[in-house]
């Protein structure tokens, strides 16, 4: 199956490097280009691509609020964003996840991660490994004010998706908070799933934000 690609960045010269390596590939195909935030909007809904790489400097609108839009439209459910940027600070990660995006990587990232990125987000999977979600999370929020955080709670999640949720937090994978519960993986992903449709979260990512702006995870917890 092949994965349609939209690639979203002002720098001409950068969108045809791109081009070139993600069509030598056999799986993915670039369907359209983006010079500006607005641009890209736009052409997720005409090409119909699978996943948009993002950059967040651009004209007329950021990559920010064209991945916000992109995530909020329903007619792109399906439409994954994998934000690619220099700007790698913190709150940049956060608010590109609050966002909507289902991965960031920065731009001097080997060809080889980027492809992979691309196919990870593409299967509806996190991109950033559950440690380093973890960590660029918990290093945000522990600056930023409780009245800051989005008004979210944790009634919608039962006791055990609670518990699931908190050690993905905390950096474990599938198969850790498996072997941590003596469940199977696939039974911890049903409940990250799970937990995921009842928080709205995209992805991961997304939930591992929710689980600290809940409290049900702490900055610098263990």
């Amino acid at each position: 199956m092949t994965t349609r690609v939209l690639l979203a960045d002002d720098q001409a010269l950068l969108r045809a490097t791109f081009r070139l390596l993600l069509d030598s590939t056999d799986d993915l195909e670039v369907v359209g280009e983006a010079s500006t935030g607005l641009e890209a909007v736009g052409r997720a809904r005409s090409d119909r691509a699978d996943v948009v790489v993002m950059d967040i400097r651009m004209p007329e609108m950021d990559g920010i609020e064209a991945t916000r839009r992109i995530t909020a439209d329903d007619a792109l459910a399906g439409v994954r964003v994998l934000v690619l940027t220099t700007f790698e600070t913190d709150d940049v990660v956060i608010e590109a996840l609050r966002a909507g995006a289902s991965g960031f990587l920065g731009k001097g990232v080997e060809p080889a991660v980027l492809i992979s990125a691309i196919r990870t987000v593409a299967a509806g999977e996190q991109l950033l490994s559950p440690a380093a979600t973890t960590a660029l999370v918990a290093r945000f929020l522990a600056h930023v004010p409780a009245v800051q955080r989005p008004d979210v709670t944790l009634d919608p999640l039962t006791t055990r998706e609670r518990e699931i949720t908190a050690l993905a937090a905390r950096g474990m994978s599938n198969e850790q908070i498996g072997r941590h519960l003596v469940i199977s993986p696939t039974t911890a992903k049903t409940h990250i799933n799970r937990a995921m449709m009842k928080t709205g979260s995209r992805d991961r990512a997304q939930l591992v934000v929710y689980a600290y702006e809940t409290g049900l995870v702490s900055p610098g917890a263990g």
